[in-house]
């Protein structure tokens, strides 16, 4: 089959199970096989370059798109696989971070195509972005690829493959209705990518995690990197422009490094993205590479600044865990002198009440609740209710536009509004202030 647009691969793709859109349950037991078989049919485009393969309940996307950056800046040619995206499919698809083009991805929807029509194997949305990235890499000879785990790990799409480095940056609840509803039932799922002799690198001083990893490491033969032990994040302050990091690895110390990234959940990832460099390298990146990577690091919609007067902060953080870190950046990195409010809307699948309460106690003025454009999404009223419920001062808003436009009507340019709760949430408003178009199906 040949699309004819970029509309028309699109659409096709559009037309299967979207386990991001509608959630996924675990009623049924999980396979890996459809996909391993479409790969095959593929002639195992997966097996072609070395991968990085990294998983975490928060950070697992920084932390992939810095490591992609510090291998590049060493001259390697590097795929990365992200997920989602904010305002295109596209982005999800990358070499050495530019976006596989239409013409592209088009071509690589029409072979998939073809692959489903002949082996009548129909996969999921997100499956078949995972064999068309796999397929893409091998297609541009890719020195090495650096994917990022969709959810949990043993059972994610990306879990066909084999990486000699596999990084875990951290578990906490999420997605409980399919991962599991305890600490340790998410990190055995997501210690699922560890492989064999290969390097595991665990960000996290939770004990049941650690435990747990050095079980699975043990069993498999694996080398374990734990941070406090094999690493060291030996500073983590604010500063001009992001945070002030210095990191010993196994291989060399790196003193006073500027990471272009707000909070200290972003020093963290930074740390980790250079241990995983260096391990699947297996030798230092070098100060030069470290310092020019990361001063210029940028992630769209994490404790992202979009806007002054008044200043807008937009944020993808969509669990508890997500919004502790966005109240623990804050009042370092965005402090203002007027008043602060709160776009906030969210997907079913949370805990309402665990997201809603650390924005309260931070003192917002008032929130302006909404529905992201999801079929997940909690209704408006329910969130306004639980922000009453702690003592919050809520208003009702048919979309994430209205609620912004609410906003920043209600504000001075002394003031600050926060969007978070849901990459949606983020995605639409950050395409309305910065003027970006979606390129999704509407």
């Amino acid at each position: 089959m040949r699309f004819t647009s970029y509309a028309q691969a699109l659409t096709w793709l559009e037309s299967h199970i979207d386990f991001e859109r509608v959630a996924p349950n675990r009623q049924l037991v999980p396979t890996l096989e459809p996909i391993r078989d479409t790969l095959a049919l593929l002639a195992s485009p997966q097996l072609d370059y070395p991968m990085v393969h990294i998983t975490g309940t928060n950070g697992k996307g920084t932390t992939t798109t810095l490591t992609s950056a510090l291998l590049s800046g060493t001259g390697l040619r590097v795929g990365t696989f992200t997920s989602p995206d904010l305002h295109a499919i596209n982005e999800r698809i990358a070499i050495n971070g530019q976006p596989i083009d239409d013409e592209e991805f088009v071509g690589l929807l029409s072979r998939l195509a073809d692959v489903e029509e002949v082996s009548g194997v129909a996969l999921t949305r997100f499956e078949l972005l995972t064999v068309g990235a796999l397929l893409h890499f091998s297609d541009e000879g890719v020195d090495v690829a650096v994917i990022e785990v969709g959810m949990g790990g043993t059972w994610d799409s990306t879990n066909v493959i084999d990486s000699s480095v596999a990084v875990l940056t951290n578990v906490d609840l999420d997605h409980t209705a399919v991962l599991g509803s305890t600490v340790s039932a998410i990190a055995n799922d997501k210690v699922g990518i560890f492989r064999p002799e290969a390097i595991a690198i665990v960000a996290t001083t939770n004990a049941i995690v650690v435990e747990i990893a050095q079980r699975r490491a043990t069993d498999l033969g694996a080398d374990l990197w734990l941070i406090g032990a094999s690493f060291e994040l030996e500073r983590n302050e604010l500063a001009l422009g992001g945070r002030a990091i210095s990191v010993r690895t196994p291989y060399e110390s790196y003193d006073d490094v500027l990471v272009s990234l707000h909070g200290i959940h972003q020093g963290f990832n930074a740390a980790t993205a250079i241990v995983a460099a260096e391990a699947f390298l297996g030798r230092g990146l070098g100060d030069d590479v470290v310092r020019s990577t990361l001063a210029s690091a940028r992630m769209p919609g994490r404790m992202e600044l979009i806007s002054r007067k008044p200043m807008i902060v937009v944020d993808g953080a969509h669990n508890p865990a997500g919004i502790r870190a966005l109240c623990a950046t804050l009042d370092g990195a965005f402090y203002v002198q007027g008043t602060r409010r709160c776009v906030l809307g969210m997907l079913k699948g949370r805990e309402i009440d665990d997201m809603v309460e650390p924005l309260v106690s931070l003192g917002f003025s008032e929130f302006h609740c909404c529905a992201p454009a999801s079929p997940r999404a909690v209704p408006a009223s329910e969130v306004a209710e639980a922000v009453r419920r702690f003592g919050g001062v809520a208003f009702e808003h048919p979309s994430g536009l209205a609620a912004l436009a609410h906003a920043r009507e209600r504000s001075t340019d002394e003031d600050l509004i926060v969007v978070a709760g849901s990459l949606y949430l983020v995605a639409e408003v950050r395409g309305e202030v910065l003027h970006v178009t979606s390129r999704h199906l509407s």
